[in-house]
């Protein structure tokens, strides 16, 4: 077997199936948050954790929402993250009664930044990958590492040849 670009082995996400993830994702967080099962706020890690946060707020009914930047990509290649914009002080605190959205955990890097400011924040994601695991504490579906999720928003609609040979 030969080896393959990311690109590959890759796992392709629609708008439809990422609304019913994060929806999925909504009804496995509903009635859990610390405040008689209600959550303080919804905490999107930008950029990609912001469709799947607002899906979550809606379902869940939670009209507080606000973001953490954190940089670890550029294009495909992962870097150190660094934490460019935080939440509301006031309102993320230690992260006690925040839900924290993100679409995916790949290493668990950017995760660690957010909860090293938000230690006490419950962190769900849609898709884990296995070294990212440990830093959620709920998500919806599991890949392997080695697997590149293309989302919606990085898509466009044109020819993609065979995972094996050609047409």
């Amino acid at each position: 077997m030969t080896d393959q670009l990311p690109h590959e082995k890759g796992f392709h996400v629609s708008w439809d199936q990422l609304h019913r993830d994060a929806r999925a994702l909504a009804w496995r967080l509903d009635g859990k948050g610390p405040d008689n099962g209600h959550w303080k706020a919804v905490v999107a890690i930008t950029r990609g954790g912001m469709a799947p946060a607002m899906i979550v707020a809606r379902e869940l009914d939670i009209r507080m929402v606000d973001t953490i930047s954190v940089k670890s990509y550029d294009h495909q290649t992962q870097a150190e993250p660094r934490i460019i914009k935080m939440p509301d002080r006031d309102m993320a605190s230690d992260g006690t009664g925040i839900l924290v959205v993100d679409d995916l955990v790949d290493t668990g890097k950017t995760l660690e930044a957010v909860r090293a400011v938000m230690p006490n924040a419950h962190v769900a994601t849609i898709y884990a990958k296995p070294m990212g695991e440990p830093m959620v504490d709920t998500f919806i579906t599991g890949v392997s590492q080695d697997t590149w999720i293309f989302f919606p928003w990085d898509m466009a609609l044109q020819y993609v040849e065979p995972y094996r040979g050609r047409d």
